[in-house]
């Protein structure tokens, strides 16, 4: 069996089965020995090199016709030299000089295939120290080389690199001697309007900008981008799935559609599409794929372990009971000193979407924390999103100003124009917490903009669903997507949970130097802390192990006492908050304890809603 580091196309495709048996390994060695493109400066990216690419699956092009395989004829003698592969390529390999591609009778030789391509982004809203973890458990693992610089910085926009227009111009090619790569051609599909980012006819074309081909749901944290070129499989991908693939590198500048819209002054409608679906391999390289994993979070210190700690592990009941305790202890002192807020925070901290019927999901816990003392701000908020921006692998911070809530894009648009789905702030993979800072918004007018947007939140909010604007249709996708709303009244977004924060009045004074003395003190602790917090997320859960008779008999107790304002909506959310309170304690199952500390918290928090409840003004 040869190296991982040597496998070529051809010999993945007359080996498959035993090379995918290695990939696919329970230990994994095989699969985390391939450098990962994440991590991979661009000028030391290697055509034709076995790599890995981990990210979120944005956009899905049409399928597309390719050589499977192909003859390749001797000029001088006009005979079949070879039968040469097309699988995991983007060129056509034969020597320009002394070999052509076989036609002779429309190519008996040639067969067939389809494949398409997933646009796929790194994790948006990645945070500095996945980013950074990634970096150096992924240095030198195939001899690809790191990038460089700050883990914001955004990826490095190469000039354009046009394609040479001499066919006989020679290239670089890991195939063997006197043996070049040429183009695969295929028409362009007609597009419907004309190309915004294009010229009149008249005019020179201009390329498309690299922050439009990147298209990052956060524009102001943009990452890389791959084209992953599924062979098989090509139904089990959806949009917003995080995935890792290996596949064989293809960056060859020709590939680059910009340097084909000089030939193309009959279709100038066509230019913006071509030059979308086929961007400059230098900023989005290509990625044949051999083999996709489905990703269930995007903690690259569990990704990327080769010794499992024990610590943070769900099963290490002791370990997990001092990471809680640290934990709770650190979020109620950033919370002024409020043990109850604290206790609901780290419940979203561990939620997700465990189950979905039809049309609803279940498990989702939007909190909204209100009464945030007004003196405090705007410091705070960022300040505590700074916080759990350490613990949490993906999140994003989003002030809810009146200019931003009027002119971000939300939700996914698709441009026919490019045939681009252009992304939006909420398309997120599953587990990125959003945070919405409420705090920001000021006085003044929502406009058209402004509405949608709250309504696009809204949706996402209380059914972890987006829709997607395909201008004559739109199109619903799953979503999971925490969201903790920080607001100093109650929130104008809807929310699973509304717990007004009790401060403490010499807390309140101290914050700013608390939160920095939280952020030193959990420093040693935090890599226990970010895998528990991951583990509990994603771990299952019976919930079937509380009787049965104990919750009918407490929600009886509970409308009587309420008059019957308790409905099966409340039982429903201190069902969820139970698991939660079970699994942010490090349990596998539903105890008796776990739904009686459930149900102190939601009284405590319905206390604390009437307290703050405007009273009534009767005529």
């Amino acid at each position: 069996m040869e190296p991982v580091a040597t496998w070529t196309p051809e010999y993945f495709v007359e080996n498959e089965s035993t090379c995918l048996k290695q990939l696919t390994a329970e230990d994994d060695t095989v699969w985390r020995s391939i450098p990962l493109l994440n991590c991979m400066a661009p000028q030391h990216l290697v055509d034709g090199q076995l790599v890995r690419f981990r990210g979120m699956v944005q956009d899905m092009q049409d399928p597309e016709c390719y050589l499977k395989r192909y003859g390749v004829r001797c000029k001088t003698s006009e005979s079949i030299v070879r039968h040469q592969n097309g699988q995991y390529r983007d060129m056509l390999v034969y020597n320009a000089a002394t070999e052509r591609v076989d036609n002779t009778n429309g190519g008996e030789d040639k067969t067939f295939g389809e494949r398409r391509s997933m646009f796929v982004v790194t994790i948006p809203g990645q945070n500095r120290w996945a980013i950074e973890h990634e970096k150096q458990n992924n240095t030198t693992a195939g001899g690809g080389a790191t990038e460089e610089g700050s883990d914001e910085d955004p990826t490095p926009i190469p000039g354009r690199v046009k394609r040479g227009h001499d066919d006989d111009e020679e290239m670089d090619t890991d195939a063997p001697a006197d043996v070049r790569e040429k183009e695969t051609k295929k028409p362009a599909t007609e597009s419907k309007s004309a190309a915004t980012e294009t010229q009149s006819c008249t005019a020179a074309p201009v390329a498309l900008s690299a922050d439009y081909l990147l298209n990052s749901p956060i524009s102001d944290r943009p990452g890389k981008a791959c084209l992953v070129k599924l062979y098989s499989d090509i139904e089990n991908w959806t949009l917003n799935t995080v995935i890792e693939a290996v596949g064989f590198l293809s960056v060859n500048p020709a590939l680059d559609g910009a340097g084909d819209v000089a030939d193309m002054d009959a279709f100038e409608d066509e230019m913006s599409e071509h030059q979308a679906t086929h961007p400059p391999p230098s900023l989005i390289p290509r990625l044949h794929a051999i083999s996709v994993r489905k990703l269930t979070h995007t903690n690259p210190l569990l990704l990327d372990s080769r010794t499992p700690s024990s610590n943070g592990s769900p099963d290490d009941s002791a370990a997990n009971a001092a990471i809680v305790k640290e934990l709770h202890n650190l979020l109620t002192q950033c919370l002024f000193g409020d043990r109850v807020a604290a206790d609901y925070l780290l419940c979203h901290l561990v939620s997700s979407v465990y189950l979905r019927y039809e049309v609803e999901s279940r498990g989702q816990f939007c909190l909204n924390l209100s009464n945030i003392p007004g003196q405090v701000l705007p410091v705070y908020t960022e300040s505590l999103y700074q916080l759990l921006e350490m613990l949490l692998p993906a999140s994003h911070y989003f002030p809810m100003t009146l200019e931003n809530m009027n002119t971000v894009q939300f939700a996914p648009r698709k441009d026919y124009t490019t045939n681009k789905l252009t992304s939006g702030l909420l398309q997120l993979a599953p587990h990125t917490h959003l945070v919405l800072d409420e705090t920001r918004l000021q006085p003044g007018k929502l406009e058209a903009a402004g509405v949608e947007a709250v309504r696009h939140v809204a949706h996402l909010i209380n059914d972890q669903q987006l829709k997607y604007d395909f201008k004559f249709y739109q199109l619903e996708f799953n979503a999971d997507v925490p969201v903790l709303v920080l607001s100093e009244g109650r929130s104008m977004l809807p929310s699973n949970c509304q717990v007004p924060i009790m401060p403490d009045l010499d807390a309140i004074e101290l914050i700013d130097e608390t939160i920095k003395a939280g952020r030193h003190y959990i420093a040693p602790k935090l890599d226990a802390v970010r895998r528990f917090l991951t583990t509990a997320r994603i771990r299952s859960f019976d919930m079937k192990t509380l009787d049965p008779t104990v919750v009918e008999e407490d929600f009886v107790e509970m409308r009587v006492g309420s008059s019957g304002e308790v409905s099966m909506n409340d039982l429903h959310t201190l069902f969820v908050l139970a698991r939660l309170v079970g699994l942010s304690s490090g349990h596998p199952s539903l105890t008796r304890d776990h739904w009686e500390r459930a149900k102190k918290l939601e009284q405590e928090r319905r206390n604390r809603l009437q307290m703050f409840a405007k009273p009534t003004v009767e005529p």
